[in-house]
């Protein structure tokens, strides 16, 4: 098993290649660009997988670390997380989707995380 810190960075690393990748797309689509006009589409749908990946890994890697029993069930907090970064990885498909959107979108991003964040802190049951 690898140590505690390894998943805590993978973690935040996930994090952060999640947001910015979607932060590209979203500012792209809000200045009118198209799905097939972004130059940069291929690097940031690689690093928003990337990112959710990470973010999944790292996470039940932590898991572990801190002793959680295999087989018990989730606490509440662990849900919520489980749900937000659920959106995380689905919500790419917004922005050119509904670039109307993409303002809100841009605001709403750094709130999501702030609540993922909150939960692991608190872990509120």
């Amino acid at each position: 098993m690898l140590p505690y810190g390894f998943y805590k960075v993978l973690h935040i690393l996930g994090i952060a290649l999640t947001l910015v990748a979607l932060g590209g797309m979203t500012v792209h689509a809000i200045n009118g660009g198209l799905k097939g006009e972004n130059v940069a589409r291929r690097l940031l749908i690689g690093m928003h997988g990337t990112g959710v990946l990470f973010i999944l890994v790292g996470g039940f890697g932590l898991l572990a670390r801190i002793g959680f029993a295999h087989g018990s069930g989730f606490p509440f907090w662990l849900w919520v997380k489980l749900g937000l970064w659920t959106v995380f990885a689905v919500i790419a498909a917004v922005p050119y989707r509904k670039p109307e959107s993409g303002r809100a979108l841009l605001l709403a991003l750094p709130v999501l995380a702030m609540a993922a964040a909150a939960m692991a802190v608190y872990k509120p049951s």
